[in-house]
């Protein structure tokens, strides 16, 4: 099928470079956005029915809730700006609360204070969570020799080699599978933690490369918000930003996935639709936003080397189950929810109390609790074959544990995200470097997303306004049009 293809034809009869964008997740949208922005004449192909990728909203107990991604980091300003510039300035909104919790040895335990990515700059700072001989494990650090980290190590070796397994164990995953759904021991510290890898290479003892960053922190006081949401959900930004799209001249295709691609003499040609009913676009310049095993089956024929590395780039799978409740059934602690440590050997991963979070969930019917938590970790991915009503029930006594709620909830909903969160393993800058060395060696295409440069909104963002500017900078002199025939999309 096809879908919105509204849109004015931009660039029709004219010289404006024909750009096609692949994937309309909000990388995608972005750089729509960013190519009609330099005079692009742009169409952008998405193969599902909807826009958005990981960011989606949808209803629970008739209350309109994120079944994605819910927060933005807003310390970075590119998907905050981005929200601006798609009309939603007045729906952004800092969390009600910013209060969590760990669940750890069987209880909810306040999330300590003064940490980097879970390492302390004061080991009494984690007392409770660790055990006595944990915290005196963190002392240690001090008088250890330098640990050589070299181009890259995992967050969980170093930080493991320098204060204590428990550190990594009990607070590092539990931070790092709230972002990556991954493994601390195979996250590349480089990549998931740089200021930390700056501080490993800089100092010999970790707990004085945290006090150092906490430092420069202090230095420079900030009093905005770190993350920021949208009233009505962060679901909301893919749809505005494709709706600006639209009105800037772009045009968009949904149910149209994109099956070849190829160099021509003049720039691109992509094959798109079923197999017995293909279609052939002509483009000066394309952007992959996609994620890397469907660029990888793309560029296999053109770029056998960048393929190959973007097809070792591995994906966790996750599931999110929300919840409503009565909230006269189910009283829930103060805060905004908890993570939990893999090793306390628990199926739910974190939970968030959606409704004491974002004050504009509890607004929408204040007699209800929305309770989102999620399961799935790289490699650990078995859970996720269990049905809907399966994954329900173990969330559910899961929940009942760290909370003591056991009300029947008014409704639930499960959503699945298979392969959903790229990896970064030990050496992934490194790839990433090679992947783009030889998708510079063809001129009009790049690519963007989250398996590159960070996984977050704001990352993603980044990563295609980038893109936009690469492809735009590499178009031929003269007549951007020359060498193709026909307008991408029409």
């Amino acid at each position: 099928m096809r879908a919105e293809t509204d849109g004015n034809p931009a660039g029709a009869g004219g010289t404006s470079p024909r750009v096609v964008v692949v994937g309309g997740g909000v990388a995608g949208l972005t750089a729509a956005l960013r190519l009609l922005d330099s005079g692009a004449d742009v169409t952008l192909l998405e193969a599902s029915d909807r826009l958005g990728g990981k960011l989606r909203t949808g209803e629970i107990g008739g209350v309109r809730v994120d079944l994605g991604a819910e927060s933005m980091l807003a310390r970075r300003p590119e998907a905050v700006g981005l929200a601006r510039e798609a009309g939603l300035a007045d729906a952004l909104q800092p969390p009600a609360t910013a209060s969590a919790s760990l669940w750890t040895r069987d209880a909810l335990r306040p999330m300590p204070k003064g940490h980097v990515m879970g390492v302390p700059a004061d080991p009494a700072s984690l007392a409770g969570v660790l055990s006595e001989e944990g915290v005196a494990r963190i002392a240690e650090d001090r008088t250890l020799p330098r640990t050589e980290v070299g181009e890259d190590i995992a967050v969980g070796e170093y930080v493991a080699a320098r204060v204590g397994r428990e550190v990594v164990d009990r607070l590092v995953e539990p931070l790092l599978g709230g972002v990556y759904a991954g493994n601390a021991y195979r996250i590349s510290l480089r990549a998931a933690v740089p200021q930390l890898f700056a501080a490993a290479r800089e100092h010999t003892s970790l707990t004085e490369g945290v006090r150092a960053i906490q430092a420069r922190t202090a230095a420079d006081p900030r009093t905005d918000p770190v993350f920021m949401g949208i009233d009505g959900g962060v679901g909301r930004l893919p749809l505005a930003v494709a709706d600006t799209v639209r009105a800037r001249g772009g045009r968009i295709r949904t149910g149209t996935p994109v099956t070849g691609l190829a160099r021509t003499p003049g720039g691109w040609r992509l094959t798109t639709g079923a197999p017995d009913a293909p279609e052939a676009l002509e483009a000066d310049a394309v952007v992959l936003a996609v994620p890397a095993p469907r660029a990888a089956r793309l560029l296999a024929a053109e770029l056998p080397a960048a393929s190959a590395d973007l097809a070792e780039i591995e994906y966790a799978s996750m599931a999110l189950m929300t919840f409503a409740f009565r909230a006269d059934e189910a009283g829930l602690p103060q805060g905004s929810g908890f993570l939990v440590p893999p090793v306390d050997g628990r199926t739910v991963k974190a939970a968030t109390f959606a409704g004491r979070k974002w004050r504009w969930i509890a607004e929408q019917e204040p007699g209800l609790h929305v309770v989102r938590t999620s399961v799935g970790r790289h490699r650990e991915e078995e859970i996720l074959g269990r049905d809907d009503a399966g994954l329900l029930a173990l969330a559910r006594r899961d929940l009942k544990a760290a909370t003591g709620v056991d009300a029947e909830p008014v409704d639930a909903h499960v959503t699945r995200w298979d392969q959903g969160l790229p990896q970064y393993p030990v050496g992934h800058l490194a790839r990433v470097a090679r992947i783009r060395d030889q998708v510079a060696k063809a001129p009009g295409l790049a690519l963007c997303g989250a398996a590159y440069d960070g996984v977050g909104i704001p990352a993603c963002v980044a990563s295609a306004t980038e893109a936009a500017r690469q492809v735009m900078a590499a178009r031929p002199q003269g007549d951007p049009a020359s060498g193709s025939s026909g307008h991408a999309g029409e």
